[in-house]
């Protein structure tokens, strides 16, 4: 549409109303154009006579570049961590594990953490679920196979990261060490393999960082929208919002049942001694519309 025609339509609109642009249009508009103008109508149409009133209380829509829109918050940002140092979670992260946190957030105490924040997998002790429940989040996680750690495909280097206990990004030394594609570091595990494997040596510190979305359900139990993970592992995306199939499983095929859209993040017992840094949760909240 031109925009001389955009401006026409404008005017019009505002001289007659949404009732009258139909008329309008029959009578001024190209086949193509009128179909397009229609379409418009009808969106708007949609709406009651304040369209603010038609969206959800947390929605709001402005002009665009709008100064009175909302500022996003400041968050002062955290320390990058590198190979051989984990870092540092942003301001308004919800920190589960750091310098002097212990396993305060977690659900039992019996693996080892110093004071430095580093934590380590006690084998046979059972896996660690945080006492807190997340639904759509960033999770950042860094984690180190022991540089003198057997790896020999899914055994001596394994561990994963579920959300919502649930569903499972795979932790395993996958440098140099190879299993099913499915099952090595990066991947969603029994799912996705991961694109490509940017995994560290054992001993170097390996970091994710995750957009995790909840599956959603209908109030009958048949799922609304599935869940979805994007994975950018040691700066290089593995997981590009790939869709979970279902709630993670073993050797056979992912199913979904309804649950609630918020759970806890558990950390996998796999029976190897993997070191963990840095761990750190930031709740997303849904998207305001731009207009």
């Amino acid at each position: 549409m031109s925009p001389r025609r955009s401006r026409t339509i404008v005017a019009v609109t505002a001289i007659l109303g949404l009732s009258g642009l139909l008329a309008f249009t029959a009578a001024q508009d190209s086949p193509e154009e009128a179909s397009q103008l229609s379409q418009i109508h009808k969106a708007m149409m949609q709406f009651s006579s304040d369209p603010q009133e038609a969206l959800p209380t947390t929605s709001k829509i402005y002009p665009v570049h709008d100064m009175k829109r909302p500022q996003p918050s400041m968050v002062e940002p955290g320390m990058t961590g590198s190979a051989s140092t984990p870092g540092t979670a942003p301001s308004d992260a919800t920190v589960l594990l750091g310098p002097g946190s212990g396993m305060g957030a977690w659900d039992h105490d019996r693996w080892m953490v110093g004071d430095d924040g580093v934590m380590q997998v006690k084998p046979g002790t059972g896996d660690v679920r945080s006492k807190a429940s997340f639904g759509d989040c960033q999770l950042h996680i860094e984690w180190m196979i022991p540089a003198d750690r057997a790896c020999n495909g899914q055994g001596g280097c394994n561990s994963g990261v579920f959300f919502l206990d649930k569903y499972e990004v795979q932790i395993l030394g996958s440098n140099p060490n190879q299993t099913y594609p499915d099952g090595q570091a990066g991947a969603m595990y029994a799912q996705y393999p991961p694109l490509v494997n940017p995994c560290r040596p054992n001993g170097e510190w390996n970091e994710y960082d995750i957009i995790f979305t909840s599956p959603r359900f209908n109030e009958d139990g048949s799922l609304k929208t599935p869940g979805t993970a994007t994975v950018i592992f040691n700066g290089v995306v593995v997981q590009n919002h790939s869709t979970f199939m279902g709630v993670t499983s073993h050797g056979s095929k992912a199913t979904y049942r309804k649950h609630s859209p918020e759970g806890q993040i558990r950390l996998q017992d796999h029976g190897d001694p993997i070191k963990f840094a840095n761990i750190w949760v930031r709740p997303l909240q849904p998207r305001t519309l731009a207009w």
